[in-house]
């Protein structure tokens, strides 16, 4: 079984792999371009904008409603907003430093924040996957038992391939059970859907490409692991450090943001829609398999426990998948991780 080794080709080589990652996959054009290295000032300038990447989930689009309806001006964030069409290029910017901040799964940001030259902070849960993550398989699989020696396609060391690892541990197996093709989620779909693998795990959209092929169907879901899948506003120790009234500002507008969505759910969903880039139908099944999450949410995904909805249970548990599949040499600082001053600061404000 192959394994990515992406963290030390990231540390030595950031630019290049970014300049090779993104020659297939580049930034939309939403008036902004991904940005340069090169540009990164050796002191903090206050009037430069903080650069956000986000990127295809559910629980990310609500971010294009903060920039078309002024939430970022209103509280106080100067924020320029960079659409990523590959996932993996954005978590690769961030950790680069090339952004400031990025939209990135709990277990994905484990996987970056031991080597990120800026460091990685989580300061806001923007949602939980709850069946918008998938594992798909063809006709003649019907439980996980049925998978042992078959290949799954997936993007080695992200979400899918965590949510794979979940299914398997429970049914008492591992993914030296299975043989697993590494490549990037959307040509994992395509190739499920040609029949060149048996299963394929993903998010949305995704997974609706692997749905097309005849037969398949979906064996299990983010759904059946809640609290496992967390999605994060993730911004740079830096920037923590020398601007925490601007990450503050970040995280405010986040719940402005669902406060407009429920005020204003027509206009909200045109704007997600948009963004997707998907009809008003399918927009709406997404939106079913995410849950987004309010202050109190986040000020019981912050606070300790002793289950996967508490994130520093959930963090401990990822890290030690990680590092025994040898994704990660060590466990990154859990504690520097997670941040929940600014959460906690919203709160006391409320």
């Amino acid at each position: 079984m192959r394994r990515r080794k992406i963290l030390p080709v990231l540390l030595a080589f950031c630019c290049t792999l970014v300049i090779t990652v993104s020659c297939g996959q580049q930034p939309s054009d939403t008036g902004t371009e991904a940005p340069d290295a090169a540009d990164a000032p050796a002191e903090v300038d206050e009037s430069k904008p903080i650069v956000m990447g986000y990127s295809s989930w559910a629980g990310w689009w609500p971010w294009a409603i903060a920039e078309e309806e002024g939430l970022f001006e209103k509280n106080g964030a100067n924020v320029e907003l960079t659409w990523f069409d590959g996932y993996l290029d954005s978590m690769v910017a961030l950790a680069s430093g090339q952004l400031d901040a990025n939209c990135q799964t709990l277990n994905d940001t484990i996987s970056f924040a031991g080597e990120a030259v800026n460091g990685e902070v989580a300061v806001v849960v923007n949602d939980n996957s709850a069946g918008n993550d998938k594992v798909i398989v063809s006709e003649e699989i019907n439980t996980i038992e049925d998978m042992v020696g078959k290949s799954v396609a997936l993007e080695e060391g992200v979400v899918g391939d965590f949510l794979l690892n979940l299914a398997l541990e429970d049914a008492g197996l591992s993914r030296d059970d299975v043989n697993i093709e590494n490549l990037e989620t959307g040509a994992a779909a395509t190739a499920f859907a040609a029949g060149q693998t048996d299963a394929f795990a993903g998010w949305v959209p995704f997974w609706e490409t692997a749905l097309t092929r005849e037969g398949s169907k979906e064996l299990t879901s983010s759904a059946a692991f809640p609290g496992a899948i967390p999605d994060l506003l993730v911004v740079s120790q830096t920037l923590v450090d020398e601007q925490p009234d601007q990450v503050q500002a970040l995280v405010n507008t986040w719940f402005d943001v669902l406060a407009f969505m429920e005020e204003n759910p027509d206009r909200a969903n045109e704007i997600m829609a948009k963004r997707a880039g998907v009809s008003d139908e399918d927009f709406g099944r997404y939106l079913e398999g995410t849950r987004f999450f309010t202050l109190e949410d986040n000020l019981e995904a912050f606070s300790p426990g002793d289950s996967m909805v508490h994130m520093s249970y959930a963090a401990e548990q990822m890290s030690d998948f990680m590092v025994g599949v040898g994704f990660i040499p060590e466990a990154p600082d859990l504690e520097a991780v997670l941040d929940d001053q600014f959460v906690q600061a919203y709160a006391e404000a409320a």
